[in-house]
């Protein structure tokens, strides 16, 4: 049984937040690392995919997203509540 903050899966162990700047984040994140970024499960983003509100683009079968995009993207969700 994982324990609280544990992740379970394949999904890597979150970077640290020191390591989440975006000095130290490459200008396009996969889904995984947005999903980090974001610090929400992986199924979220796809569903914020699906009804069009995340930016993203496909790169063949897997999804890319654009660090500016995504940080416009939490600004603008930011200001709603």
């Amino acid at each position: 049984m994982a324990e609280k903050g544990e992740w379970r899966g394949r999904l890597e162990k979150p970077a640290s937040a020191a390591t989440l700047g975006p000095e130290v984040l490459p200008p396009v994140l996969t889904l995984l690392e947005v999903a980090r970024y974001l610090r929400v499960h992986p199924s979220t983003i796809y569903r914020l995919l699906k009804s069009n509100q995340l930016p993203g683009f496909k790169v063949g079968s897997d999804w890319r997203f654009n660090l500016e995009e995504i940080d416009k993207f939490r600004f603008r969700i930011g200001e709603t509540t």
